[in-house]
């Protein structure tokens, strides 16, 4: 699956769960998450790699930016990890 239809679905299940939600296409920073959404108030950052693919040094840097900034922050092969880490994080 190519990685522009996961993150269709990913946001389409945002959307199902109340998140305000955005995906960058273009961003003013190297290495900024695919996906940026607001649920319950707490901010979520979400790298989405194709299966089989992983985030770059950079990416899993930005990502742990926005944990160290309090947020929440993850790479996500897929909705079924997204729910996860949502449920996890307390946030769904």
């Amino acid at each position: 699956m190519i990685e522009q239809k996961v993150q269709k679905r990913i946001l389409a299940f945002l959307e199902e769960v109340g998140a305000y939600s955005v995906k960058l296409i273009a961003a003013n920073r190297a290495g900024a998450p695919d996906i940026l959404a607001c649920i319950g108030g707490k901010f979520v950052g979400i790298e989405v790699k194709r299966p089989g693919k992983e985030a770059t040094p950079l990416q899993l840097h930005h990502l742990q930016r926005i944990k160290e900034a309090g947020g929440v922050a993850f790479v996500a092969h897929g909705v079924d990890e997204v729910r996860e880490r949502l449920i996890k994080a307390g946030l769904i």
